[in-house]
């Protein structure tokens, strides 16, 4: 909306022309949300506890987890969310589809990680709302989603899958590309929810899948750019990387509450809203893939709850000690921080790989 408001002006005050800019205007956007989360953070980590929002610990996890972490207020992906919001709304082009369709994503998935949150929260436990519950309202979400936004996207070329690697290799999806784009948001949503299991472990990951695709966004709006690194040219895709930039600004200010030992976990809350918001970037930008590689560490977290429930039911047997992965090398003796800072150099080499792919063509 201030961006809109500007525009007026720049006829009268040629310096407001800056605006203009999509690099300008996506650093606004970093420092907007980074600074709204530091203002808000404290007072709100205060009233939590207050308010006894705590963060109910699993029964069968860590036995440090349970002397550490209770007592940790929960739900601070609304704070994450508000910086967010308040960011994009003052710095996109709120006329861009691809703006209104993250925004969607953001606010319905964050609505369902908040009344999830609620649910553990009032009745004192880490169940929340039932796993096939929480799925079904996600389709629904998503398929609301993804139909709007293909009823207003203008870009012909739309249900296309682009494979990284493969100049040429395009797969035309058609219809199949609403159950697979619903796909892409519930299950980058979900796998951002299982990381979020330690302090600071899936708010990393996310500033740097979120920076990744600041960039992608960026190159794959601009003509001269998309051409040289031989990808899709979509029109206003640009626009996404101040979506991505409101990101990477909010989880920053949060990283400041929640690095270990955090002072606050940002719950349902904010994992499912940021993993589906990273799904719906990574549709809009037609690299979904590159998501998953860049979002390597998502995808191991998800695939080793998997493999432990299908090996569990089949056999009787756990691969893991536990699951998600993380709570594995927990239980083999790694300190909580090596299993972080050891996740995030995972999370710094798969981004790198994943930035690599738009070269090597």
């Amino acid at each position: 909306m201030l961006y809109q408001f500007l525009l007026n002006f720049v006829d009268t005050f040629g310096f407001l022309n800056v605006f203009k800019y999509l690099t300008f205007r996506t650093g606004l956007s970093v420092f907007t949300s980074l600074l709204i989360v530091l203002i808000i953070g404290g007072p709100f980590i205060k009233f939590s506890s207050n308010q006894k929002i705590y963060n109910p610990i699993r029964d069968d996890g860590p036995e440090d987890h349970i002397i550490k972490k209770i007592g940790t207020p929960t739900m601070g992906g609304v704070i994450i969310l508000l910086g967010l919001l308040v960011s994009v709304l003052c710095w996109a082009d709120l006329s861009n589809i691809n703006i209104l369709f993250c925004i969607y994503i953001a606010i319905s998935f964050g609505l369902l990680g908040a009344y999830d949150d609620y649910k553990k929260i009032k009745f004192t436990n880490s169940s929340g709302i039932s796993s096939k519950l929480k799925i079904v309202l996600q389709i629904i979400l998503a398929i609301i989603g993804v139909i709007f936004y293909l009823q207003f996207v203008d870009y012909q070329d739309v249900t296309n899958l682009y494979f990284p690697f493969f100049k040429d290799l395009i797969i035309n999806l058609g219809w199949f590309f609403v159950p697979f784009s619903v796909f892409v948001i519930i299950g980058s949503s979900n796998a951002v929810n299982l990381t979020d299991g330690l302090d600071g472990l899936a708010t990393v990951p996310v500033i740097l899948v979120a920076a990744c695709f600041a960039f992608i966004s960026y190159v794959t709006g601009n003509i001269v750019f998309s051409d040289y690194l031989n990808i899709p040219y979509i029109k206003g895709t640009g626009e996404i990387s101040i979506f991505c930039g409101a990101i990477i600004g909010s989880c920053l200010g949060f990283l400041w509450f929640n690095a270990p030992p955090a002072k606050i976990f940002m719950g349902d809350t904010g994992s499912l809203s940021l993993g589906g918001s990273l799904g719906a970037v990574g549709i809009i930008t037609k690299h979904e893939i590159v998501l998953a590689i860049t979002g390597g560490l998502f995808v191991l977290e998800a695939v080793s709850v998997m493999v432990q429930v299908i090996s569990f039911k089949l056999t009787g047997k756990r691969i893991f000690k536990m699951a998600p992965i993380h709570h594995h090398f927990e239980k083999k003796g790694w300190p909580e921080s090596t299993v972080v800072i050891r996740f995030w150099i995972i999370s710094i080499i798969l981004a790198m790989v994943g930035l690599a792919t738009l070269k090597l063509r």
